[in-house]
């Protein structure tokens, strides 16, 4: 990527007309989109895994693939929605390969994500009572109780908070049905405001 700051015509463009601005060469483009979505990915991927460096690691693999896959790229649906899809590939492709890897939670007192997650859990999230979290304590137990989700409905229901995605593109991203992807967000925020009640 290089270092010049997007043009104030690039940051204006929807994300799908920079992607094809990608595709025909141009560089700061690319740059813009990392900048408008990185942190959402990055996010979505800690969440995820719960490990800084292996999040870290994914998001380079996600951006590697985007610019791979740039010369076949077709405004098909959201930018975004085929980005977190290329995410989600790349997570799908972690946990089949991580079986010898450490256990993911074998460095959690060795880095502060809870912390990190914490304190930015409730900035950018669509996701209604994560914005109206009045502490840590609170969004520490939000995370808890997203961490103990099923993975599939962790997984919908992080891909519409870091991701604003739709029922429907959410199944498309997930491979499942629109009926699935809504019965996962369902259980998941059923979940979620059940374990919140306990807290409060």
């Amino acid at each position: 990527m290089s270092n010049a700051p997007p043009t104030a015509t690039a940051t204006k463009d929807s994300d799908e007309a920079l992607m094809l601005r990608y595709t025909a060469g141009d560089i700061a483009a690319f740059d813009t989109l990392y900048v408008r979505h990185e942190l959402a990915v990055w996010r979505y991927l800690l969440r995820s895994v719960r490990v800084q460096a292996v999040a870290d690691d994914l998001l380079q693999d996600v951006w590697f693939a985007v610019a791979r896959s740039a010369a076949a790229y077709e405004v098909r649906a959201r930018f975004k929605t085929w980005l977190f899809t290329l995410a989600h590939n790349r997570l799908v492709d972690h946990f089949r390969t991580a079986k010898n890897h450490v256990s993911l939670d074998g460095d959690a007192e060795n880095d502060d994500s809870e912390g990190r997650l914490a304190d930015t859990l409730a900035a950018d999230s669509g996701f209604g009572p994560v914005r109206q979290l009045q502490s840590r304590e609170q969004a520490a137990a939000l995370i808890e109780a997203i961490e103990r989700l099923p993975a599939e409905q962790r997984e919908a229901f992080l891909l519409q908070a870091e991701a604003g995605m739709s029922v429907e593109d959410i199944a498309g991203a997930t491979s499942v049905t629109f009926e699935t992807a809504k019965s996962r967000l369902r259980y998941a925020r059923s979940s979620l405001k059940q374990w919140l009640q306990e807290f409060a």
